[in-house]
This record gives structure tokens, sequence and C-alpha cells, in this order.
């Protein structure tokens, strides 16, 4: 086993909004425990929630009901075909605008923080290796990044959500991210963005299915991965030869961070007939394509790819006027 994998699928439910006077008590991510019923609108969120068998079966049905009628086969491959089409046009349309940037990574993903010590020493024990891996993979002596001593890459990052959150807060450290795309709009708007910045940052397009594209930095050479909101995107026959390559690029040791859809997400419940292409993946209004994980398969995901699980969490929230479920994970390579 290589690496360490920390995994976490969301899941969201709704109840009706009331009109609520002053304003709210701010609460940590992840802690807010609905306890009592009675003050289930002190918040527009609550943690952790318990759904009961008959909401289970009713989210059930609902998603079964959505599925009977799905699009023609004859049509099905022009969304993986033309997937990147689809993203661009997604964001030639919202830029930079349709999500927030992820402030709660770093509570929700301590691991991106670069450590504070040993940098130096971590970077001289691993010259050697480092030169080992540029010569057998035909590296150059130089390459973006290879002066730092801790590696990000955040795949399917998108017009930088996550991104200018980690730029902001490695800056002036000897950490450095990657980040690429598939859209080449999206990494456009990355590169032009104010915050973007060569020192610590390269973003590049990479369709991270196709596995003759070389990336570029060597082989075993990352600490960490970040794979949020990504593989729901791709075709579930794809996934696992994706995962597969990323755990190739983690250095023994390393770290993948995960979130994503889980099953019965409020935005799965929503669909309607006519959109789904096979069994919880589904084809948005724009081409857009989603799928949602369960806590089984995405552990099966990462195990498959030799890494060794150290969280797999599934996140429940109940949310007023909505429903909505998450998958996170942590998977970890073990220290040789």
């Amino acid at each position: 086993m290589r690496g360490l994998v920390k995994l976490t699928a969301r899941a969201v439910s709704f109840i009706p909004c009331r009109q609520c006077g002053g304003g709210r008590p701010p609460a940590p991510l992840g802690g807010r425990i609905l306890s009592n019923p009675d003050d289930v609108f002190k918040h527009n969120m609550w943690d952790h929630v318990q759904w009961t068998e008959e909401e289970r079966e009713k989210a059930r049905q609902k998603a079964e009901e959505n599925s009977e009628e799905k699009i023609p086969v004859e049509e099905q491959s022009k969304y993986d075909r033309e997937a990147h089409k689809y993203w661009d046009q997604f964001y030639e349309m919202h830029q930079n605008k349709f999500f927030r940037n992820r402030n709660w990574l770093f509570t929700e993903f301590p691991e991106l923080l670069p450590p504070d010590t040993g940098g130096m020493l971590m970077a001289e024990q691993e010259q050697g290796l480092q030169s080992v891996n540029r010569e057998k993979h035909n590296y150059k002596d130089t390459y973006p990044g290879h002066h730092a001593a801790f590696r990000i890459l955040e795949v399917g990052c998108g017009a930088g959500n996550s991104v200018f959150p980690i730029i902001n807060t490695i800056r002036g450290s000897k950490a450095f991210l990657y980040c690429c795309d598939f859209s080449s709009r999206a990494i456009e708007l990355i590169q032009k963005h104010p915050d973007y910045d060569p020192a610590v940052c390269h973003a590049f397009v990479r369709d991270i299915c196709d596995a003759t594209s070389p990336f570029p930095f060597p082989p075993e050479s990352l600490d960490i991965i970040l794979v949020v909101f990504v593989l729901s995107a791709i075709h579930p026959a794809r996934a696992q030869a994706v995962v597969r390559g990323l755990a190739g690029l983690l250095k023994q040791g390393g770290m993948v961070l995960f979130r994503d859809y889980g099953r019965y997400d409020l935005s799965q419940l929503r669909f309607k007939k006519g959109q789904c292409l096979s069994e919880n993946f589904y084809s948005r209004q724009d081409g857009t394509c989603v799928y949602f994980f369960t806590k089984d398969e995405v552990h099966d995901l990462f195990s498959a790819a030799g890494l060794e699980e150290l969280q797999n969490l599934e996140d429940r929230r109940l949310q007023q006027m909505a429903t909505r479920h998450d998958a996170v994970s942590r998977v970890c390579a073990p220290i040789s």
C-alpha cells in the first residue's frame, strides 16, 4: 500500500424554513448537533442527522421513481464524449461566480496545512528519491514546484474555489500547489485571477481519465491529493482507473482527501424522470453529469487502488427548506 485516504460523502435533507428574529449564534462546522427537536430553527443547518428507516425508504423510493425513465442508450455516450464541452460552457456562463470559496477546507481537512517544522530536512531527504524518479520517468531536472518540501494537487479544480484559499494559506511556506481541470476555460479563469501566483501554484489543463497524458511532475512526488466533488462528474465505469492513476502520484505516506455527493442527497431526489443515465448517475439540464456514492462504494474504490483507509464518513445534514447527503473520505499511503 502506498498512501492513505480520508473520505466524506455528503447527504442533505430539507425542512420548511420559518422566519427567525435576530442573528443566529455561530457554530463550528460539524458541531451543530440537534439533540432537542424544539431547537431545529436555531440554525439553518444541522450536522450528523440520523435518518429513520421510514425517511430512508422514502428517499430510496424517490430515487427509484426518477430513475425509471432513462436517457436513450444511443444518446448516452455524448455526455461522456463531450463532457469537456459542457463544462467549458458552464464556466463560460458562470465564470467564477457559481460556487463559493471553500474556506471550510482546513477545518474538514487540516492535512492540507503544510508542516510547520522539518521542511528543510524533508527536502534534503527527498532530493535523492526525486532525482531517481525524474531520471526513471524522463523528467527535467527542474519542473514547477521541484523546490517544494510539501506538494498538493487538486484535481478538477474548476474556477479555483479551493485553489485560492489554499494559495493564500501556503504562501510564504515551503509548500506548492498544482491544480488541474479538463476545462480549458476553468484554467484560464484561474490563471487570470489576481491571487494566482506561479511561485506557489501551477494550473494546467488535464483530463484525469486520460492515462496517456503526462503530469508536469514525477510520479510518487505528492504529499496530498484533493478530490472534492470530482469523481461524481465522471462516468462510474471510469472511476476506478482514475483513482488508481492518482494513487501512483503519491509519495509513500501521502494522502488523498475526498469529498463528494452521497446517495439520496437532496440534489439526487430532485431529478426529474428522463435525466437518469444509469443507476444513481444523472445528467443535469446543462449536460454535466453527477453520480451519488455510498460509503461502501467509496471504500472499495480507494482500497482497490492500494490505499489504506484512514477515515470514511457519511455526513447527513438537515437544512431548512432542503435535504442533502455528502460523502467524505481520507485515504493515505502507509509510510514504508
